[in-house]
């Protein structure tokens, strides 16, 4: 779909999807001599280019970025060149990569930052780049790990899905890494690439778990961005340590901040996303009303950045949805006449005490969500992470759940890990703890085998393709129950 729409004239992929395109079970589903020509990216050309190719502007396209969207959009934007170059400048500033520095980059290549530093950042800054692809973990959970300590690794880029997998699979397993000679003491900053609110349990639970291989606390930060801009946070290496604040739960939902302390009722521990990139300004602003709200309210994150796309690709011609999201402004104050553009994400902006490496004050996003993925019940803005939280932590053998609205009804999908007959004990906790803790009543609650919850190659839940497997009757559960 995305080579028909796009209308490319090229394909670069690796040998194995070439043997596949080119197999029999491909050509049941796909026409691949009506594609463009496809490049095997693993041979190498023997011989360089007569000269380098440079745009005729800098204002041209420079590729199309494909995504599907945790709501279950596909959406391609576009990157110009002039764009694409901000984008290196400001990583390059950020996390001084020179000439001289190796970095380890095990994530997926398809789209978003991912596919920026997989493939194009190395050829801006000149450093070089050691590709591990994630899939490659699931036949051998040492190789991320391994190369990092071999190459004495100091920065690293990671997605939630590995570095879930190293805590999940390698967590009791220490020893065997120190005999293997693996020593982490070397990285000074271990990013993880995500488009959502920072896992903060799960980077505590791989710092705490690797510390003995000599992994700081100190290096494992996250990254920040959205389809209109994929990178406006990312943990450079001269900047002060992420923040954390504790915020409370009840405020929350009314769209309003307030910080409380450590232990406090109804506290959700939230951290910061990295450090805002050089030369990107960002405003919290009421996605209602389009005018910026005050430190003491949640709003739509907005951004301003010489890196941002330049508009959403479509075959439909529906340039009103790119000037909203890619060219707004506000409908007050005193940035009114600056073009923004629309991230989808909700958050907030706390000036922190701490100091950057220009001895400036420092000020800290924090992302609470996607506004596209938060439930409005009973007149009150609740975010599935929270509720899944809450359940996920409540019995030992729930695998996964996520939740989704049907009809105003609250429906709870949990993957049971243990023996079928608790099942059934799995409904009262569930309906009890979302009570408890978000005075929410639950109206179904779908117990089903590992697995069934779709999860993108970023590690983060396709909640709307849930839904609709979930409408068209195509769970299979083992248990459902109704409490209407």
């Amino acid at each position: 779909m995305i080579v028909e729409v796009s209308k490319a004239a090229c394909i670069l992929t690796n040998q194995i999807l070439m043997r596949l395109l080119r197999s029999r079970e491909a050509a049941t589903a796909v026409d691949v001599k009506t594609w463009p020509t496809i490049i095997d990216t693993d041979d190498l050309p023997r011989k360089r280019l007569p000269q380098v190719y440079k745009p005729p502007t800098s204002e041209m396209l420079a590729y199309l970025d494909f995504s599907v969207s945790t709501t279950g959009m596909l959406t391609g934007v576009k990157m110009s060149h002039v764009s694409v170059s901000a984008l290196f400048r400001a990583i390059k500033l950020q996390c001084e990569l020179y000439s001289s520095r190796q970095i380890a980059i095990c994530l997926d290549p398809y789209c978003g930052l991912g596919f920026a530093l997989w493939c194009l950042c190395s050829v801006y800054s000149g450093h070089q780049s050691i590709l591990i692809p994630p899939m490659e973990l699931e036949s051998n959970l040492f190789l991320w790990l391994s190369t990092v300590s071999q190459y004495k690794i100091r920065d690293t880029f990671c997605s939630y899905s590995v570095m879930d997998m190293c805590t999940k699979g390698l967590g009791n397993q220490v020893e065997v890494l120190k005999a293997r000679g693996i020593n982490l003491s070397g990285v000074r900053t271990c990013v993880v690439v995500a488009e959502e609110r920072p896992r903060v349990a799960l980077t505590q639970s791989f710092s705490k778990l690797f510390k003995d291989i000599g992994l700081s606390s100190r290096a494992v930060s996250t990254t920040f961005g959205s389809r209109v801009n994929v990178a406006i946070c990312l943990q450079g290496t001269s900047g002060p340590d992420p923040t954390t604040v504790y915020v409370d739960l009840k405020s929350l939902r009314h769209d309003r901040v307030r910080l409380v302390e450590r232990g406090a009722p109804q506290s959700l521990l939230l951290s910061e996303s990295g450090k805002i990139l050089p030369g990107v300004k960002v405003i919290i602003v009421n996605p209602e009303t389009k005018g910026p709200v005050g430190d003491s309210h949640l709003g739509e994150i907005w951004v301003n950045s010489p890196h941002t796309a330049s508009g959403y690709y479509t075959i439909y011609d529906n340039e009103t949805l790119q000037a909203d999201h890619f060219n707004t402004r506000l409908s007050f104050g005193d940035a009114a006449q600056t073009l923004w553009a629309r991230t989808g994400y909700l958050g907030f902006v706390r000036r922190t005490e701490l100091t950057a490496a220009t001895g400036e004050r420092h000020d800290a996003l924090y992302v609470v969500g996607a506004l596209d993925e938060t439930l409005e019940l009973r007149g009150l803005r609740y975010h599935p992470i929270d509720i899944e939280t809450s359940i996920s932590r409540m019995h030992r053998s729930i695998a996964e759940c996520a939740v989704f609205t049907w009809t105003n009804l609250l429906v709870v999908v949990v993957e049971l890990c243990g023996c079928e007959q608790e099942a059934l004990d799995l409904v009262p906790l569930v309906t009890n703890v979302v009570l408890e803790e978000h005075y929410l009543i639950v109206g179904v609650v779908v117990v089903v085998d590992p697995g069934v919850i779709p999860i993108n190659s970023r590690g983060e839940k396709q909640r709307m393709h849930l839904r609709d497997s979930f409408l068209a009757d195509q769970l299979d559960p083992i248990y459902v129950a109704y409490n209407m």
